[in-house]
């Protein structure tokens, strides 16, 4: 694997913005403004705030990633996904679990809303497999999924991209697993990044930022480690570095 360059480590990292309004989440912006990241914006910002709060970080040159993780009937998920387009988000998700057919509609509802002229582009659309605080005692024994986690992470891969979606959401330790079984352009998204040293939270599969990029993830979502920092802008840079070193 070749040594990432700044820009190039940067253009993979989605900052987390779990802030209770939009005030808090702008003036985190502002501090990472101009480094190349993206950033996230997930159900308590975007409740809090609303669509507008995506318009803002959009005027302010961030790639969004708008993390609702829409689970719901294909009819209704279809009209999401169109609203969600028509807002100019660069990714979104939805949940895996929700079957093939409501992944298939979230694909359709971003080819209406883009052929009815109400998008200028087409957002990148992917699958939450299992969320990465999940482990394999809940998956078996309070989900009710019996195999092992990353057998039932491929599953949901392998559906997203049967469905028309372009990646999914994981924990770096299945990435090797959907490339191998997806294919290496198959976008995969990691949080349970945690760079050396932090604590782990409410995280049970994770690895560090260099750990991710040698695995060879797309996408590495990291919140608290920077957004809870003194401050911000240096321990993005401390993880651009160990990503790049």
């Amino acid at each position: 694997m070749s040594v990432l360059s700044r820009v190039e480590a940067a253009s993979k990292i989605m900052v987390a913005l779990d802030k209770p309004d939009a005030a808090a989440a702008l003036a985190l912006a502002d501090r990472l403004q101009g480094s190349g990241i993206w950033v996230k914006v997930g159900m308590e910002l975007f409740f809090a705030a609303g669509p507008s709060i995506v318009r803002e970080l959009k005027s302010r040159g961030f790639r969004i990633f708008l993390d609702l993780k829409m689970h719901d009937i294909p009819n209704t998920v279809r009209g999401g996904a169109r609203s969600i387009t028509r807002l100019g988000v660069d990714l979104f998700n939805v949940h895996g679990a929700g079957g093939l057919a409501m992944m298939r509609a979230a694909a359709e509802g971003v080819r209406e809303a883009v052929e009815a002229g109400g998008a200028q582009q087409a957002p990148i659309v992917i699958a939450v497999t299992q969320l990465t605080s999940t482990s394999q005692f809940v998956l078996n024994e309070q989900i009710g999924i019996a195999g092992s986690i990353e057998q039932a992470v491929v599953r949901y891969a392998g559906l997203a991209k049967e469905a028309g979606l372009q990646g999914v959401v994981a924990s770096p330790l299945e990435v090797a697993a959907i490339k191998a079984a997806c294919g290496t352009g198959f976008i995969t998204v990691t949080p349970g990044i945690r760079p050396k040293g932090s604590d782990a939270g409410d995280q049970t599969r994770i690895t560090t930022p260099s750990e991710a990029v040698g695995i060879g993830t797309d996408y590495l979502v990291i919140g608290r480690p920077i957004t809870a920092a003194n401050d911000p802008a240096t321990a993005l840079d401390n993880i651009l570095k160990e990503m790049t070193e």
